[in-house]
């Protein structure tokens, strides 16, 4: 992985490559480019890995049986600046694992990711937060991860402690004592607060109660009002339908259709035989 700062902008470009052959540059249009992505894993076969098979093993001259899971299959897609693209998916399909790739977090195995912008991410709620600190030294240290001064995220705390409606002297108490709840909404209320050019969202908007879900929706039409650039993978269709100006279906590592969020989703329900009905829109 490396980032590099182009000469004559102040856009950070994030380029995570595996291939030989040097592309062609980004179009300044597009907030990412994918070619060709693959990513692999090995897991072991093994019931129970101990010290012991491993000197039996060794001992024999045996490898470890390991079977290879192809998560994401020689994927090419590009998100122009200013879209909101949902991802829909059954579980095991690969949606997750692209966009970690994307944020940096997974290397692919092959292919090439380029993303052009500053990148928030909400990939799994709290993840990034440190229970022994405070809620406000963990919005400093989210802050500071997404490129922001000091001064910048303090500017910000109490904006952000009040959109996650914790209770009174709750953003100076350790996040180990928060709910469920005041933890998913202060890890949103944080990946959200931080105007970034790319806002990564994996199944974030079901955090917290009613009240909290519209008020999440309205802060996700302030930022698609704004041009910001947005990826959103859902299992709640009608986020995906309401948000989104594009969608792509992903089945078993595979981008099989992208278009218009209504149509993708129609044939997504088709192929998982549901029907329509309205509480089918709700988690799929």
């Amino acid at each position: 992985m490396r980032r590099r700062t182009d000469v004559n902008s102040d856009k950070k470009f994030l380029d995570v490559s595996h291939m030989s052959k040097s592309a062609a540059p980004m179009p300044e249009e597009l907030a990412i480019r994918i070619e060709d992505l693959s990513i692999s894993y090995k897991v072991s076969l093994e019931a129970k890995r101990t010290l012991k098979n491993a000197v039996m093993r060794a001992s024999l001259r045996q490898q470890a049986r390991t079977r290879s899971i192809d998560a994401i299959k020689r994927l090419t897609l590009d998100v122009p600046h200013g879209s909101v693209l949902g991802i829909v998916g059954s579980n095991g399909a690969g949606k997750s694992t692209l966009m970690r790739c994307i944020a940096g977090i997974l290397s692919p195995t092959d292919g090439r990711v380029t993303v052009n912008g500053k990148i928030s991410t909400l990939l799994a709620l709290g993840v990034g937060f440190n229970p022994a600190l405070s809620g406000r030294d963990n919005i400093i240290l989210g802050g500071l991860a997404s490129g922001l001064t000091k001064e910048e995220i303090e500017s910000k705390t109490d904006e952000i402690a009040e959109f996650a409606a914790l209770p009174d002297g709750f953003i100076d108490l350790p996040v180990r004592t928060y709910s469920s709840g005041m933890y998913g909404r202060l890890s949103f209320s944080v990946a959200v607060s931080m105007t970034p050019d790319i806002l990564l969202l994996d199944e974030a908007l079901s955090a917290g109660d009613a009240a909290f879900k519209e008020k999440s929706f309205e802060r996700m039409r302030q930022l698609c009002a704004e041009a910001r650039t947005i990826l959103i993978v859902s299992h709640a269709l009608a986020t995906v339908t309401d948000l989104c100006d594009t969608a792509i279906w992903m089945h078993k590592g595979s981008m099989l259709s992208r278009g218009k969020p209504e149509e993708i989703v129609d044939q997504y329900l088709k192929f998982l035989n549901v029907g329509s009905l309205p509480s089918n829109y709700e988690d799929m």
